[in-house]
């Protein structure tokens, strides 16, 4: 788990996370956002990656086949999947998410953040970026209330509901006033007038830059127990 944000996204709607647990790649490479620390003590807590390390109860690969996987976890179903920073540095996300969907309870969900707009981070290695429309062709069984759909950037505490103008820093006052960032926008507006006569002119002659950007998401698979 790479981003601040995506603890607080998880504490957000904790309490509609359920039991047993699954942490897809649990490793700790040195960051402070213990997801383990706010489940583990409510019922089984799981932390499984590809390779061995703290945070590591079990090393799995979740794009070998399903049933080698169901094999490894004896057959466990889970009420919660949190899978943060990790469909990027796979090569096969289809079959990894489809893997995971079968891993849940009916009822169960799948607590996802992928980024949108970020460096190139290796581990492996880095293949992927997402948008909410191409998370839900990933998970077509899971239903995704637009509410938990979140943007996130890389300043703390900074999200804002997914839309059409994801990640997208624009160089207007009007733009960003909207956004009540009425500073920044007198900054933007300081920057286009300054380019006129040329200084800065590789930076404004563009309509808008994007912001590092993750997107937080919680999709639910169908309790199908509950149906007639």
């Amino acid at each position: 788990m790479g981003d601040e944000n995506q603890l607080i996204y998880i504490k957000k709607f904790e309490n509609e996370f359920t039991g047993p647990y699954l942490e897809v790649g649990s490793k700790d490479y040195g960051g402070d956002q213990p997801i383990r620390s706010i489940f583990s003590n409510r019922d089984t807590y799981m932390g499984a990656d590809m390779l061995e390390g703290s945070g590591v109860d079990i090393v799995i690969n979740f794009s070998q086949s399903f049933e080698q996987i169901d094999k490894k976890l004896k057959g466990l179903r889970f009420g919660t999947i949190f899978c943060m920073s990790v469909m990027e540095h796979c090569d096969q996300p289809f079959l990894m998410a489809e893997n995971l969907t079968r891993l849940l309870k009916p009822g169960g969900r799948i607590c996802l953040s992928v980024p949108f707009a970020w460096k190139f981070h290796g581990f492996p290695s880095d293949y992927w970026r997402f948008t909410p429309q191409g998370i839900k062709k990933l998970f077509p069984e899971l239903e995704f209330d637009q509410t938990h759909i979140l943007a996130s950037t890389s300043k703390k505490l900074e999200f804002y509901q997914a839309d059409t103008e994801l990640g997208k820093i624009k160089f207007s006052f009007k733009a960003q006033v909207k956004k009540g960032n009425f500073l920044r926008g007198i900054t933007v507006t300081i920057l286009k007038l300054v380019s006129k006569i040329g200084i800065l002119n590789w930076l404004t002659g563009y309509r808008y830059i994007l912001t590092p950007t993750m997107i937080n998401m919680t999709g639910v698979i169908a309790d199908t127990s509950k149906q007639d």
